[in-house]
């Protein structure tokens, strides 16, 4: 609100007028001499383009019915469209018209994300959301993510930050005329409980093999981009036409994670959201003086906003040995600040903050259509709003220096430390110490593997194939007549569905014979589905293994770790100073 019409009602800001009711919990909208509102934001409504500034909409009150105008009761005026000039009131500033962003296609930063969940969840109004939906731009990515998102799951969002040039004051940023690399990935990992969060981040040198990938063009027909072998991460996205599907397959290629869905942004979403909160605080070891980045700090704590932050996250030269994994540490710390300052008080408790970080995050975003719609988008806000910062774990991929090369200038996947990492994701494992929720469900859940166990001749089984490689039913079945003595045993084929796990399904008299395959196979209590047995090609009742995508191989154990393992690591809810 402009100063010189402060304390006027009819030049009160709408955004200002929202207040937190102590009571409910709910922002409430408060009108002069008025009660409390209803807790939902009502639609603003403006003048059509062209239209006389007396020709005024009326008020609606629900689908097809109209209010009439009450005598002697006082209208808040109408706010303007952006863009529609008026001139400006006696004794008022007037309003530059703000520009319309034309990041149709940019991409997600990852500071972005928490943006939307924030407001998304502060705000809480259908009409709002509803606006914040056209905002966003969406990617048809097949196959290659999930169609729709599952609140009572473990899920995985792909956060890519990419080098397209957009917007203004970005010239020294990424390459010229390219349509954007995936040049800062972190693949956000939130655990089915909600207790705990695993950032990892990605280096955008890593050495990968890129897989063919099927894409969908603007007028609706698909395109197959050929695959690369042992090219730079980067490379995943914007070459070629690649999309961001192309980068959730090479991350399930080279890591076996599955990736849900993706968010993205480009290098404006850092200043705008920066701006939105009025700065992120960070903290240096050393003074900065980059020429490059023209990025300069002074020792110790400074606050950074627009393009001072971007100049920030994008210097290499500040940092260590000047390379992408020092940036990526410094980008990890960044981010961690952002989520602080967005979930301080201060923000979540100003309406008109919320409003601006939500403009600005959904400007700049990018999804998939698995995660496009508004009610998803509010979904996917409340469900990561509950990880508590604290338990937010940022870590890099372990790497090394790529050992074909003389002058060192890509990493490729270390290939004793990252397994671990990678499977510590795949089974919902927390890298930090959280009490978990459901103390009695995990206790029942290990208690199916304690009792009485069958001889392995009297287990009777069939085996499908529910996402492992081709031909593992057949493998895992030999495995099981010729090594395991369980003969009573036989391949059903595919199953109806890919799924992520190996499950056992098994009827109450048929939990010693259950007891018995998990022992076998390495099962974990998870994996046992206690719940009906099915009639075999004998007509005898059976149990059904369903091979998923974590199956390794047949005879290969599937014990799940219950520990991750100790890499390099930060939280969120530290305060760490860069070098």
């Amino acid at each position: 609100m402009d100063a010189q019409g402060r304390g006027r009602a009819d030049n009160i800001d709408p955004a200002d007028q929202w207040v937190l009711n102590p009571n409910t919990g709910e922002y409430e909208l408060r009108l002069p001499d008025s009660g409390p509102q209803s807790t939902v934001p009502r639609p603003r409504r403006a003048a059509s383009r062209g239209a006389r500034a007396d020709q005024v909409p009326r008020a609606r009150t629900a689908p097809g019915r109209e209010t009439r105008d009450v005598p002697g009761r006082e209208i808040p005026p109408q706010r303007r469209r952006r863009g529609v000039p008026k001139a400006p009131e006696p004794g008022r500033r007037g309003r530059r018209p703000a520009k319309k962003s034309k990041a149709k296609k940019a991409v997600m930063w990852t500071g972005g994300t928490m943006a939307l969940v924030l407001v998304a969840a502060g705000t809480a109004g259908y009409f709002y959301l509803k606006h914040l939906e056209g905002n966003v731009t969406t990617t048809d990515v097949g196959d290659a993510g999930s169609s729709s998102f599952k609140k009572d799951e473990a899920f995985n969002i792909l956060l890519i930050g990419t080098d397209k040039r957009t917007g203004e004051g970005n010239d020294g940023y990424g390459d010229k005329g390219s349509l954007g690399h995936a040049d800062t990935t972190i693949l956000l990992h939130v655990s089915k409980d909600r207790t705990n969060a695993t950032a990892l981040s990605i280096p955008r040198d890593l050495i990968v093999d890129i897989p063919d990938c099927e894409t969908t063009q603007e007028d609706g027909s698909k395109e197959i981009i050929p695959g690369l072998q042992g090219v730079r991460f980067n490379r995943s996205l914007g070459e070629s036409g690649r999309d961001a599907g192309c980068t959730m397959r090479t991350v399930k290629e080279n890591t076996g994670i599955s990736v849900d869905h993706f968010m993205m942004a480009d290098f404006n979403a850092v200043k705008t959201l920066t701006t939105a909160v009025d700065g992120v605080d960070v903290c240096v070891e050393h003074a900065v003086n980059d020429p490059k980045s023209k990025l300069s700090l002074p020792e110790g704590e400074s606050t950074v906003e627009g393009e001072e932050a971007l100049a920030f996250v994008r210097t290499r030269h500040a940092w260590g040995n000047q390379g992408d994994l020092d940036r990526i540490k410094v980008q990890q710390q960044f981010l961690a600040s952002l989520m602080r300052k967005m979930s301080s008080s201060d923000t979540l408790t100003s309406p008109s903050k919320l409003v601006k970080l939500a403009e600005a995050a959904t400007k700049a975003l990018t999804v998939d259509t698995g995660i496009g719609k508004v009610s998803t988008l509010k979904d996917v806000a409340l469900e990561l709003k509950k990880v508590p910062t604290k338990n937010i774990s940022f870590a890099t991929i372990p790497v090394k220096d790529n050992p074909a090369e003389t002058v060192k200038a890509t990493v490729v996947v270390d290939e004793t430390a990252a397994p671990e990492v990678f499977d510590a994701i795949k089974n919902d494992v927390s890298f930090t110490e959280v009490k978990q929720k459901k103390e009695q469900e995990k206790a029942a859940v290990a208690a199916r593997l304690k009792g009485t166990k069958a001889d392995p001749s009297e287990v009777r089984v069939r085996v499908l194939n529910g996402g492992a490689e081709d031909y593992s039913a057949q493998a895992q079945l030999l495995w099981l007549q010729t090594e395991a003595g369980v003969t009573k045993s036989e391949n059903a084929g595919n199953a109806d569905a890919e799924q992520a796990k190996t499950t056992l399904e098994y009827a109450p008299d048929q939990a010693d014979q259950a007891r018995r395959l998990a022992d076998l196979m390495g099962l974990s209590g998870s994996a046992m589905k206690p719940g009906k047995s099915v009639t075999n090609s004998q007509g005898l009742p059976t149990m059904t293994l369903t091979l998923g995508e974590d199956f390794k191989g047949a005879g290969v154990s599937l014990t799940a770790p219950t520990k991750a393992p100790d890499v390099k690591k930060t939280t969120a809810d530290k305060v760490e100073c860069a070098s």
